[in-house]
């Protein structure tokens, strides 16, 4: 299975479209192909498309680790290479044209810019240290002043991070504008809602401390909590990075352009596919296509069309790129699989075939839309955060009914965006929510809570493994598959890029092997 993760097609269409919509580049530099002066309304766009492309490799890796794809990981075999892509795009791309905003917009007072350049720096960076643990911060992006940035400590980078958000909030309160608002691709310029997206990375950045600094993570939420209003909470608040649908240039999600084409790049996870099967989940219509009704796994003749991979199983792949399933409609914006399934029991309540009138077909990239999106922090996530918050550091909210409406509004989201995808709308979603109610009621212990919260969550995160990632390392849960072959352990952080250790004079010859080999067994620093 080879990765044909490309995050700069989709970002140089993207790009072409947001560069060609800005009308006023010509009024405000002499000669309009050679601007003397970085224009703060080009730049903050291509920063949010940057983010979002590259985060897509590693993105691919954490969902297939978390068992929800099947790609180039999925044995644990990480290299030198594997995130390439990803690291390179960050350090070359986003972060560099992050400062050249933050400097240039505090230059010219431009508060708006500066506090969202400022927030993506933060939520990067969190991601990055989540991910590798340590890696350049106060060095990184100077250029030929130092070419080769120190790593420095995830923690000490954690600590910045906070500080970088309430300079955020603080350079809002100067003034914020963005116009036109269409230099802001994912709120529109909207104060509100990046306000929101400041408080509840904080809260997710306290929850994810929480084991290693239990008073700070405490004292942080409870303070947060104590002003909802300022937290995301309600699905139109959602920090969220969405896809166009155009194929010329082609600007649409990255999972669809690996799958929607004859040549695919996926398995579906068949443990993740089960895990929805038999929980009696009717996201996984939303979540997996079957480009046939009747194959069945290994490309038999005799399933239900859920033919996918176990996870780390090291047979080489039959002809079955027509058969195989494949991304659904939910987030990608592909396919809605309202086709008739066999072997459903009779007594599911929400998986069945009531009103199956569909008919399976070997996706192309004129089937969906391809609008697809990635769910950075959502209102289900924040009240899940809560939720664990509540359970695990008594913050005096109610943990199960938090963890009740977490669920109803990912069920909203995903019925919402289906809706206006093709797609058809949920129903019995109050009786979805009410059976985990009962669940919740009949677990034994503060632990088996947790792991229900938790579970909910990976499924409710479903196009953000990374999240998902981080809540496994920190928690345990939700409870994976063994592995048919493993190639190595599971990894508790990335590797870094071959590129990284021949380039950067800090981390060459033995310095940076000893360094590779421990990411796949050292912690990250919130990993007690």
């Amino acid at each position: 299975m080879r990765n044909t993760t490309k995050p700069i097609l989709f970002l140089s269409g993207l790009l072409l479209l947001t560069i060609t919509s800005c009308k006023k580049f010509i009024d405000i530099n002499r000669d309009p192909n050679n601007p003397t002066t970085p224009v703060l309304t080009l730049l903050l766009p291509s920063t949010q498309v940057s983010l979002a492309g590259n985060m897509n490799g590693v993105n691919e890796g954490a969902t297939t680790v978390m068992q929800q794809l099947v790609s180039t990981i999925d044995r644990y075999q990480q290299t030198g290479a594997s995130f390439n892509g990803s690291w390179n795009g960050f350090y070359t791309q986003t972060i560099p044209d992050i400062q050249t905003v933050i400097r240039q917009g505090t230059q010219q007072q431009q508060w708006g810019f500066v506090a969202v350049a400022k927030l993506e720096k933060a939520y990067l960076y969190s991601m990055l240290v989540d991910l590798w643990g340590d890696v350049p911060y106060t060095q990184a992006s100077k250029g030929s002043e130092v070419p080769s940035p120190a790593l420095e400590n995830g923690a000490a980078i954690y600590d910045s991070i906070f500080n970088l958000i309430d300079g955020a909030l603080a350079d809002m309160d100067k003034g914020f504008a963005i116009a036109p608002t269409s230099s802001d691709v994912i709120y529109a310029g909207s104060a509100d809602k990046w306000k929101r997206m400041a408080n509840s990375l904080k809260l997710k950045l306290f929850n994810q401390i929480r084991l290693a600094d239990p008073a700070r993570a405490a004292a942080g939420i409870k303070a947060l909590i104590a002003n909802p209003a300022t937290l995301i909470t309600d699905n139109s608040q959602d920090f969220t990075f969405r896809f166009g649908s155009s194929i010329s240039p082609n600007n649409r999600h990255p999972w669809y352009n690996n799958e929607y084409r004859s040549g695919k790049s996926y398995y579906q996870n068949q443990a993740f596919i089960n895990r929805l099967f038999n929980a009696d989940d009717m996201r996984l219509r939303y979540f997996i296509y079957r480009q046939n009704a009747t194959v069945g796994i290994y490309n038999s003749a005799n399933g239900n069309g859920y033919y996918g991979r176990p996870p780390a199983d090291p047979t080489a792949s039959p002809a079955d790129q027509s058969t195989r399933a494949t991304i659904g409609i939910y987030p990608a914006g592909g396919l809605y699989d309202n086709g008739n399934i066999k072997d459903i029991p009779a007594t599911y309540q929400f998986f069945t075939n009531t009103g199956a009138t569909g008919t399976q077909r070997v996706v192309a990239n004129t089937d969906g839309t391809g609008a697809g999106m990635t769910p950075l922090i959502t209102n289900a996530m924040v009240k899940f955060i809560r939720a664990e918050a509540a359970l695990t550091l008594s913050t005096g909210e109610n943990a199960k009914q938090l963890f009740l409406d977490a669920v109803t509004a990912n069920l909203n989201s995903i019925s919402t965006f289906a809706a206006a995808n093709g797609g058809l709308a949920m129903t019995n979603i109050s009786s979805f929510v009410n059976r985990l109610a009962s669940q919740y009621d009949a677990a034994a212990s503060d632990n088996a809570r947790l792991n229900l919260i938790i579970t909910q969550k990976y499924i409710a995160q479903f196009g953000n493994g990374i999240e998902s990632y981080n809540d496994y390392r920190r928690t345990g849960y939700p409870q994976l598959d063994p592995l048919l072959s493993p190639l190595n352990v599971f990894p508790l952080r990335f590797y870094y890029t071959t590129t990284e250790l021949a380039t950067n004079t800090t981390l060459s010859g033995a310095t940076g092997t000893a360094l590779q080999v421990a990411q796949q067994t050292k912690p990250v620093f919130w990993d007690k």
